[in-house]
C-alpha cells in the first residue's frame, strides 16, 4: 500500500466525520448561524473534493495489483462525498421555508444522516477488509521470496557437492592408475631380480667348475 495515500485517506475519513456532524448541527440551526455552519460545510466539501483528487492521482501512479484496491476505496468515498453534498444542498434548500425544513429535519433528512452513517460503516469495514487482503498478499510474497532464496541456496550447496564428488572421483581415478602403473614397475623389477639371479648362478656354476679342472690338471702332473 501507498503511504502517501493512506496519509489522505486518514485526512478524508477524519474530514467526513467532521463534516457531517457539522450537517447535523445546521439542521437545528436558524438564520445567520445556520448560514455560517452551511459555509463551514461547503469549504470543508471543497477541502474533501481536493483529497479526493489527490488519493486518485496517487492511486493511478501505483502498480496495477495495488492500484485496483485503492480505486474501489476511492469510488467508495465518491460515494461518501456526493452524499454529503446531497445533505448540504437540502440543508440549503430548507432554509428559505420553515415548514419544509421541519419536515426535512423529522423525514428525509434522519433517513438520510442514516444511510450516510451506514455508508460510511460499510466504508470502514471494506476499508479494513482491504487493508487485511493486502497484509495477506504482502506477507504471501514475503514467504515466496523466502523460498525462492532457499531453493537457490540448496541449488548452490548441491552443485558444490557434485563438485567435491567429481573431484574425489578424479583423484581415486589417479590413484588407481598410480598403484596400476607402481605393479607394473615392480613385476618389471621381479623379472629382472630372476633374470639376474639365474646368470649370477650360472657364473658362479662356471667359475666352480673352471677351478675344479684346473686343480685336476695340477693334481695330474
Amino acid at each position: 500500500m501507498s503511504q502517501v495515500f493512506d496519509g489522505y485517506e486518514r485526512q478524508y475519513c477524519e474530514l467526513s466525520a467532521n463534516l457531517s456532524k457539522k450537517c447535523t448541527t445546521a439542521t437545528i440551526l436558524d438564520g445567520e448561524q445556520k448560514k455560517q455552519k452551511i459555509s463551514e460545510v461547503k469549504a470543508g466539501l471543497d477541502d474533501a473534493d481536493a483529497l479526493i483528487r489527490k488519493m486518485d492521482l496517487e492511486a493511478r501512479s501505483l502498480p496495477p495489483s495495488v492500484k485496483a484496491s485503492l480505486l474501489a476505496k476511492l469510488r467508495e468515498y465518491k460515494t461518501d462525498l456526493n452524499n454529503l453534498k446531497t445533505e448540504v444542498k437540502r440543508i440549503s434548500s430548507a432554509n428559505s421555508n420553515q415548514a419544509a425544513r421541519d419536515e426535512l429535519l423529522e423525514s428525509g433528512m434522519a433517513d438520510a444522516m442514516m444511510v450516510a452513517a451506514d455508508q460510511r460503516g460499510r466504508l470502514m469495514m471494506s476499508t479494513e477488509r482491504l487493508n487485511k487482503s493486502s497484509d495477506r498478499i504482502r506477507e504471501s510474497r514475503k514467504v515466496m521470496l523466502e523460498t525462492e532464496d532457499l531453493g537457490v541456496s540448496i541449488l548452490q550447496d548441491l552443485h558444490q557437492q557434485r563438485q567435491s564428488l567429481l573431484h574425489a572421483h578424479n583423484t581415486l581415478h589417479g590413484v588407481d592408475d598410480n598403484i596400476s602403473r607402481s605393479k607394473k614397475i615392480l613385476t618389471n623389477m621381479s623379472r629382472r631380480m630372476s633374470r639376474n639371479k639365474w646368470i649370477i648362478g650360472s657364473i658362479i656354476a662356471a667359475l666352480v667348475i673352471a677351478i675344479i679342472l684346473i686343480l685336476y690338471f695340477k693334481l695330474a702332473h
